[in-house]
């Protein structure tokens, strides 16, 4: 756990656009002018009585066409009695010799945190042992408390724990002694904030949060590293690193291992885009000679592990080509700081990393080849040699690394496709890995099949896709395309209940598609729909919908489409550039407005991905795509549904309110919702995300089956 302390930043979650049509060209729409009014300013007041006001009467009305489908409570009945089943596969973290798993259910709704022993846990029913009860602290406090994780010391004697009211990125910190079961008097603690910390050691912890004005940077996360002691005031804890206001974020990541203790601040300048300094024990910083593009992913032993963004040229040696794993022995003197590095892993042109867990003994490397997967362990030798073996897991679908023990042998993986409920595999030392658990089908997949296609997008790349559907199936159906092809962030085969229960057993398709702009075959995947490239991704979202129309699987009327986040963004796009191609959208958590996105949220964090709508040229190529400044009176779009939650303050709810209000303006079919909490994920329980997806599928039914 404390071996794992992470950047402050997390990626957002799908994206999709494409050609704008010929004759709907920008300077032709009085909504993109540069000067123009902004009607729906207003609906960026997120918590204002007047925007509150809008948003409650839109509730209302999307719940009286939703909520009265006869199959709306089935729905939300059977999608959370999946949630709350108490045969799910409680996932856990190993550390040391336990294993800590949080977990929800109907009587623990906001969640309990507890562990078990190694063994123990390969039991059916293991015995748990309760450290925290979110739901007994949130009634004794009167507090909506969201759990957000927690970080232990080497000794495991106390945790940081973090918790947001609503589920929003800001939250507090608070230590914690898992022993005594209570929060530690006159402890670490921080106050509600977009906050970073981690423990140096069992008594100082290395942070970041907001010190006050000029603290944070442009993004909203912390600039200021501190080393925090034990007993002194936080104002008093040292500042060992300073970054600039322009950047995402500066953080501490501390590796903890039997090899001892290896500490760096990452200083993120861009997303995708990080200095690194090593943090000698005394405080000082030296930074490490790695390009701007080395994406840190963990350590083992005395190494630390990163991938390239970008083809590495080093003085002495080959080309290290971009998307390779290395290892890098740090060697820091008085003369500054040297690494030595060796290459673990080079993918091909059809493969790329998709995870990175380090274990006390090995590193173990997910690998997809056009996007099914496979586990590489590389294993230290003498003389930094390392070994590289396969996993011997099933094919065909996604498999994940779950957890390595950092103090043992211990490793756990998963392996899920479409059609086939998650296993739960464990290892120990070289042993094959055997599996421990697995998730009971929650749907007859007797008669399904997954299917991988290809479609030709409009400069000739091959974009990859898979259909879930019915063997029995002939002629078009109501279909599902979802993406999100943003932020190297792949989409890989994943077992869904929802989608099983509620759509492919009903007759549907469901499609994912694997874009550019996503990690499906490593950065250049992604790069290849950067910035001013970011029409590539809608174009091959909208060839794989096209491809889906002239292979008979789907008509345009009984195609809808879904994503969330950067995929709220990829769907609203797409639905602007090419209505006539889809029958329905539901568009989850969006980015929409992109000339003004940098001033929303922690928009300014992003763009590394869409460029700065503030400089002429970035606003040029954006102006072009933006949903909100092109959706037009004129033009007839497919019905569609926003979803967002007024606690998310990444993204926030202003995107889609303000899409949402546009549209109905202009005369469109809008239905909106929008949740009080869940943060960014728009639902901070299960009945919050039973009511989520039950909405949504009653609305792709209504309008994609009929009913």
């Amino acid at each position: 756990m404390g071996s794992r302390a992470r950047l402050v930043v997390t990626a957002l979650a799908a994206l999709t656009a494409a050609a704008v049509l010929a004759g709907a060209k920008v300077d032709k729409n009085p909504q993109a002018a540069p000067g123009a009014a902004d009607p729906y300013l207003w609906l960026e007041d997120v918590h204002g009585a007047k925007a509150l006001q809008w948003v409650k009467a839109q509730n209302a009305k999307s719940l009286a066409v939703l909520q009265a489908d006869p199959d709306y409570q089935k729905d939300y009945d059977a999608i959370l009695r999946v949630l709350d089943a108490t045969d799910r596969i409680p996932y856990g973290e190993l550390d040391h010799q336990y294993v800590f798993n949080f977990w929800q259910d109907a009587q623990h709704p906001k969640g309990i945190w507890r562990r078990t022993s190694i063994a123990d846990y390969a039991n059916a029913a293991p015995a748990w042992d309760v450290l925290l009860d979110v739901d007994k602290l949130a009634a004794d406090e009167h507090e909506n408390w969201v759990w957000q994780g927690a970080d232990c010391t080497p000794s495991l004697k106390r945790c940081l724990v973090t918790l947001s009211r609503g589920g929003g990125d800001a939250a507090v910190v608070r230590e914690f002694d898992p022993d005594a079961r209570a929060f530690v008097r006159d402890g670490f603690e921080l106050a509600e904030a977009k906050s970073q910390i981690t423990w140096l050691d069992e008594e100082r912890v290395v942070f970041g949060t907001d010190f006050g004005p000029g603290s944070m940077t442009s993004s909203g996360y912390p600039r200021i590293v501190k080393l925090w002691k034990r007993g002194e005031p936080m104002a008093s804890a040292r500042t060992v690193y300073e970054g600039k206001e322009s950047d995402v974020a500066s953080a501490a990541v501390v590796f903890h291992n039997p090899a001892g203790t290896i500490a760096v601040i990452q200083r993120a300048v861009t997303f995708f885009t990080s200095e690194y300094y090593w943090l000698a024990p005394d405080g000082t910083t030296r930074q490490l000679p790695l390009p701007l593009g080395a994406d840190l992913k963990g350590a083992q032993g005395d190494e630390l592990l990163f991938t390239l963004r970008d083809d590495w040229s080093l003085p002495a040696g080959s080309p290290i080509r971009k998307g390779s794993l290395i290892a890098c022995h740090v060697a820091a003197g008085d003369k500054g700081v040297r690494i030595g590095t060796v290459v673990l892993y080079t993918p091909d042109e059809h493969s790329s990393i998709d995870e990175v867990v380090a274990g006390r003994d090995a590193v173990y490397v997910s690998v997809n080849y056009d996007v099914t997967g496979s586990v590489h362990v590389f294993r230290p030798g003498a003389n930094r040699t390392w070994s590289e073996t396969t996993l011997d897991l099933p094919s065909g679908g996604s498999t994940h690394i779950v957890t390595a023990n950092t103090w043992g042998p211990e490793a756990q993986f998963r392996f899920e496709s479409f059609t086939a409920p998650t296993t739960l595999y464990a290892a120990a030392g070289e042993a094959a890995p055997a599996p421990i658990k697995s998730l009971p089908a929650r749907f007859d997949a007797t008669n399904l099949a997954t299917e991988q296609y290809f479609a030709t997008s409009r400069d000739g790349t091959r974009v990859p896709y898979f259909v879930t559907r019915s063997r029995g199936l002939t002629g078009p159906a109501p279909t599902v395309l979802y993406g999100y092809g943003g932020f190297e962030i792949s989409l890989t085969p994943s077992y869904s209940a929802n989608f099983g229960m509620l759509w492919l057993t009903r007759g549907g398709v469901y499609v994912v598609a694997n874009i550019r702009g996503g990690g499906e075959y490593g950065p250049a995947w992604h790069q290849a729909a950067l910035l001013q490239n970011r029409q590539k991704a809608y174009d091959d979202f909208q060839a794989v919908a096209a491809d889906l129309v002239k292979r008979g699987i789907s008509t345009a009327k009984q195609l809808g489409i879904m994503g969330g986040s950067n995929g709220g963004l990829l769907v609203s796009a797409n639905m602007v550039e090419r209505p006539e191609l889809f029958g329905a959208v539901v568009c989850q958590v969006p980015l929409i407005d992109m000339i003004r996105y940098t001033h929303i949220g922690a928009g300014a964090s992003w763009e590394a991905e869409y460029g700065d709508p503030d400089k002429p040229a970035d606003r040029a190529w954006i102006m072009k795509y933006s949903p909100y400044q092109n959706v037009r009176r004129a033009r007839r779009y497919p019905p569609v549904f926003f979803v967002t939650a007024t606690s998310d303050d990444r993204v926030t709810p202003v995107h889609a309110r303000k899409m949402a209000a546009r549209m109905e303006e202009q005369g469109h079919t809008v239905l909106f919702y929008e949740n009080t909490d869940g943060g960014h994920a728009a639902a901070a329980d299960h009945r919050q995300a039973a009511e989520m997806w039950a909405l949504s599928f009653v609305y792709l039914k209504q309008r994609l089956a009929g009913g």
